[in-house]
């Protein structure tokens, strides 16, 4: 009589979970640790650097007068582009170098894993706007020494903040889009679709018919950052029509992304 030994099993009911700050610093070190994530940072950089230098330059040349805020303008449209492929890049390199089952084996708690790596890219997010306002005020220095008579530096410390709450939120746009494809061409090509696209045709509708025009800042989740950027949000119409087309551009789409990365079967 033959009997079958009983296969051993690993109790891990007494390991304590992975601290969500140690999950945060492995998505961090993840999203310059690759080469598309290290070379869009590199190029994020690169760009707003060399497109600040030759707005210096022109400057000089033309001796036209400049404030430090112009300089963070120019920026934030740079950014406002690169930053969601970003956050669609901390989204989708688990699905797109196939490293999902490492990550939730390690941490089977998605949601954690998924909100590490939003906190991740808001972090990003705001290295990016030091680095920015850094170069700002260096290159409003330049402009200090050669040309005094011409040089403002009159500064609202408010709109620091709407620029770094408007970049945050467009970072996270690219961020749902890609939880709700979790493919990184899709998400990029759909982003620019959904952010460009679909604001110029809303603009054409509202030229076509006037009356859409005080529908569009309740739909269009552009137009309604923009009492934000200008520190205007003194009627509780306007913060209502961010949390409404936000709800529409972020929510949705971020809803049903958490819902497909919580279901979805690792391959």
């Amino acid at each position: 009589m033959s009997t079958t030994a009983a296969s051993p099993t690993l109790d891990v009911s007494g390991t304590r979970p992975i601290p969500f700050w140690r999950l945060v610093r492995v998505e961090l070190r993840k999203s310059y640790d690759t080469r598309a994530g290290f070379w869009l940072l590199f190029t994020i950089g690169l760009l707003v650097a060399l497109v600040e230098i030759a707005l210096l330059l022109a400057v000089l040349i033309q001796e036209e007068p400049v404030a430090v805020s112009d300089f963070s303008i120019v920026a934030a449209f740079i950014t406002s582009i690169l930053l969601p492929v970003l956050g669609i890049l901390l989204v989708t390199q688990e699905w797109s170098q196939r490293t999902g089952m490492v990550t939730f084996a390690i941490e089977p708690r998605r949601i954690r894993v998924v909100l590490s790596k939003l906190v991740v890219g808001i972090l990003l997010t705001l290295l990016t706007t030091v680095f920015v306002f850094v170069l700002g005020v260096v290159l409003t220095l330049v402009c200090e020494v050669v040309q005094p008579d011409l040089t403002s530096w009159d500064y609202d410390w408010r709109f620091v903040v709407a620029f770094t709450i408007g970049q945050s939120l467009t970072m996270v746009v690219g961020f749902a889009l890609a939880a709700l494809l979790l493919n990184t061409p899709g998400a990029i090509v759909l982003f620019f679709v959904y952010w460009w696209g679909l604001s110029l045709i809303l603009a054409a509708v509202a030229g076509i018919f006037p009356q859409f025009i005080d529908v569009i800042p309740w739909i269009n989740f552009q137009v309604a950052l923009g009492p934000l950027y200008e520190w205007e949000l003194d009627r509780a119409e306007e913060l209502a029509q961010i949390l409404t087309s936000g709800t529409l551009w972020i929510g949705i789409p971020l809803g049903f992304g958490l819902w497909r990365i919580l279901t979805a079967e690792l391959k």
